[in-house]
């Protein structure tokens, strides 16, 4: 199976900030077995690898040296169903929120808090995507990946991706597993998950809900908060939302008594979009960058800007909330290279 290698390839419109970059070799992944034959490829002649999705949560320097690797492996497959739940294997380059709204289509629900986030379905896992009370990994039933450490082909299990609040064994070793197919364990019966407040007020005296009607809200909660990106270059969500101990908690309470905040496994959850918005950077703006006007955990590209100037943005940001708050802001796209 030949390699087609496409060298000094525009990255512009492959990343959702829209940030000016060109990778040194570029190709589609088609097919599964391209993987290691690619990975023995770029060893042979020293080559780095980045494995893309939707590029939705990445921040690109101007030149990506080595190869950039999309990975666009079709496919959804029906495995088995009950009268309870329906397991479906889903090729890696699914469209993510195409891929949610088919299973509503079909009758299977549980992704449907999750519709509208930008990327693919192989990517879903590394991030552990979340949206409006629910996390991408209480669906997951397993997921393949190729180790390019022990050029194995792996299952992993759910319980053994160390999935955490963004983050998974797979996001830690960045560049090792390359995903590609996820398996969900979806349910026949909706039972609708209604925790996050605006779905709440939506829903409060509806006896009857619809997965589909769900669906539905989220999509118009986010697009009236947060810009799409083939309009407006973002990557969603810039900052993890941080988590403080109870300490820290109860002294900022105390200071600011209608802090947002939400139980964490390790303290509590504060919301970085409402601390954002106190230091006054909603709707900021710094030359081809800024902060946007309706959610203020969204930084945007206005056109033409570059990765400094994005990170000079993210800087400004972390610094005023650090000072007036002490809470340090962690960023949620991964900076390469």
């Amino acid at each position: 199976m030949s390699l087609e290698l496409k060298p000094q390839f525009d990255l512009t419109a492959f990343n959702a900030l829209g940030l000016r970059s060109v990778a040194e070799f570029y190709i589609a992944i088609t097919e599964s077995d391209q993987i290691p034959q690619l990975i023995r490829c770029a060893a042979e002649q020293n080559l780095p690898v980045l494995w893309l999705g939707g590029g939705s949560n990445l921040v690109l320097g101007k030149s990506v040296p080595g190869i950039v690797a999309q990975l666009k492996l079709p496919g959804v497959e029906l495995l088995e169903t009950t009268t309870d739940s329906a397991l479906l294997r889903v090729g890696a380059g699914e469209v993510w929120h195409y891929f949610v709204r088919w299973t509503l289509e079909q009758g299977y629900h549980g992704l449907e808090n999750l519709a509208l986030i930008p990327g693919s379905v192989g990517a879903s896992p590394v991030q552990n995507i979340g949206a409006y009370g629910v996390e991408v990994c209480e669906l997951i039933e397993c997921v393949d990946a190729y180790d390019s450490l022990s050029q194995q082909w792996l299952s992993f299990a759910a319980e053994d991706c160390q999935f955490g609040y963004r983050d998974s064994l797979f996001k830690r070793n960045p560049g090792r597993f390359v995903i590609t197919r996820v398996t969900f364990r979806l349910n026949r019966e909706y039972h609708p998950k209604l925790s996050y407040a605006p779905l709440a007020q939506r829903f409060d005296h509806q006896t009857e809900i619809d997965a589909l009607e769900v669906f539905e809200a989220v999509c118009q909660i986010r697009t009236s908060k947060l810009p799409d990106p083939s309009t407006l270059g973002n990557a969603g969500s810039f900052f993890k939302n941080p988590v403080v101990n109870q300490a820290q908690f109860e002294a900022l309470h105390s200071q600011y008594p209608d802090i947002p905040n939400y139980p964490a496994d390790s303290g509590r959850k504060l919301a970085a979009g409402w601390l954002i918005e106190q230091v006054g950077l909603r709707g900021y703006t710094d030359g081809r960058v800024g902060v946007h006007r309706l959610q203020a955990l969204v930084l945007v590209n206005y056109g033409g800007a570059s990765r400094c100037d994005l990170e000079a943005l993210a800087e400004r940001v972390k610094a005023q909330v650090l000072q007036k708050f002490g809470v340090q802001l962690e960023q949620e796209p991964i900076a390469y290279p």
